[in-house]
């Protein structure tokens, strides 16, 4: 399988450390990524982690704008100010640095969400309220769960 899918709850080591499932490894290497381009989610306390493409998406998308447009201003603080580089260590771990703690409040765990073409990280309580609540909203609208 070459997307992230499901999700998996690590818990962070004395140093700081989380495993990255290893699933998720494998779809990384698959697609060799290197470095992890991490970016505060728009929408959910999360942070989404993908390769070079997460970032040429948002920045393909930055292009059509009139550059000088208050669109384009929000957007170039969302993707560049709000994202950083990270890479997993040779043991496919990942260092939960301030900019992912501060973002998400985790603490002593992390839920690994696969999202297709990147993952995110999420404070595990978080995450489950977040999927409780897409769920009710498509119940809400009539929408089957599947």
């Amino acid at each position: 399988m070459d997307r992230f899918l499901s999700n998996a709850t690590n818990k962070i080591d004395a140093k700081g450390r989380v495993s990255v499932p290893a699933p998720f490894r494998a779809v990384l290497a698959k697609k060799g990524i290197q470095e992890l381009y991490c970016l505060q989610d728009f929408s959910f306390p999360a942070v989404s982690a993908g390769g070079p493409e997460l970032l040429a998406q948002y920045e393909r998308q930055l292009a059509t704008l009139d550059p000088l447009s208050p669109e384009a201003d929000e957007l170039s603080l969302l993707i560049h100010g709000g994202g950083i580089p990270l890479r997993l260590d040779g043991e496919g771990r990942l260092m939960v640095v301030d900019f992912i703690r501060d973002f998400t409040s985790i603490s002593s765990e992390v839920t690994f969400v696969g999202r297709g073409e990147f993952f995110q990280l999420w404070e595990p309580e978080a995450f489950r309220s977040a999927q409780a609540a897409a769920r009710e909203g498509r119940r809400l609208r009539g929408l089957s769960p599947r």
